[in-house]
């Protein structure tokens, strides 16, 4: 049974976590709103350039010919899965909801016979799938360092898939992430970068009259890689704030609790406390009856 001291210092300790806790709950509330704000912003711009895209697509004659971003290498053996996660922890299960629906790709991937090779951006991805797949990751990035989401981080992971596409090194690229929806809720995805897939686009295209100058195939050509930095970094916008919602979530979640322990162990020493006073008076009584 726990000493009064022990109880004491016990409820000291949990009320400091609860301070910190707060702390972090209103850092990450105060980063929120820029981060949604953000993410919101990125959605019409990468979907208005898929849509460009997709009204090129529709105007090329000789596919052989076309850009190989657009329609791949024509094989489907080697995927490329880029896992886009956080640096930080303390975020609930964000980071756990995008490596569960990654592995239950790498898993089909595997199970079909095909290679398998990962990139992993951020550390926490790292961390979660070096156990299982160490030897299939051939780059760990990470961007701790940087303050903010910017466009050029993204263009960097951008430029190395496409070195690798442009090296032979695999057929196909996906990148997994979470979509935000609110502070409680985010949508872990799976998109598939390389080659476009064009299918899952036109559900919400719609064909515009364009004339092009010049031809369809230069301007893919120059658009296409812009198109794959776009994408991560709108895949990195919304993972920045599905991260700050969960971890909103989350420290709420340990406040409360926090609380509610402060609760529960401040009756216990209430209680030790009176049972102490009370076998006190007890033994008070007994001595002095006994003289």
């Amino acid at each position: 049974m726990a000493t009064l001291d022990d109880l004491k210092k016990r409820i000291v300790s949990v009320k400091s976590t609860q301070k910190i806790t707060k702390a972090m709950k209103m850092v990450a509330a105060a980063k929120l709103k820029r981060a949604q704000e953000n993410a919101e912003k990125g959605r019409p711009y990468a979907e208005k350039m898929n849509n460009i895209i997709l009204n090129l697509t529709s105007g090329i004659s000789d596919k052989e010919n076309a850009p190989r971003l657009l329609f791949g290498s024509g094989k489907e053996k080697v995927h490329l899965c880029i896992v886009l996660t956080s640096d930080r922890g303390l975020c609930g299960g964000f980071n756990t909801s995008i490596i569960k629906k990654a592995k239950a790709y790498f898993e089909k991937i595997l199970n079909e016979g095909k290679a398998l090779k990962i990139i992993t951006v951020g550390s926490k991805g790292y961390d979660q799938l070096k156990r299982l797949y160490k030897d299939i990751i051939i780059e760990k990035i990470s961007f701790k360092d940087s303050k903010t989401i910017n466009y050029l981080d993204a263009e960097k992971v951008g430029k190395m898939i496409i070195e690798n596409f442009e090296e032979l090194e695999f057929d196909i690229c996906t990148i997994f992430y979470n979509k935000f929806k609110n502070v409680i809720t985010q949508i872990p995805q799976e998109q598939q970068i390389i080659p476009l897939k064009t299918d899952d686009l036109e559900e919400n295209f719609a064909k515009d009259s364009y004339e092009f100058e010049p031809d369809e195939d230069e301007i893919l050509s120059n658009l296409l890689p812009k198109n794959i930095s776009t994408q991560i970094f709108k895949a990195m916008l919304e993972n920045s704030a599905s991260e700050q919602g969960s971890r909103m979530s989350a420290m709420d979640n340990a406040t409360r609790n926090a609380g509610e322990m402060v609760d529960k162990l401040t009756i216990e020493y209430n209680r030790s406390r009176q049972a102490s006073i009370t076998k006190e008076l007890i033994e008070i009584i007994s001595g002095a009856e006994s003289l």
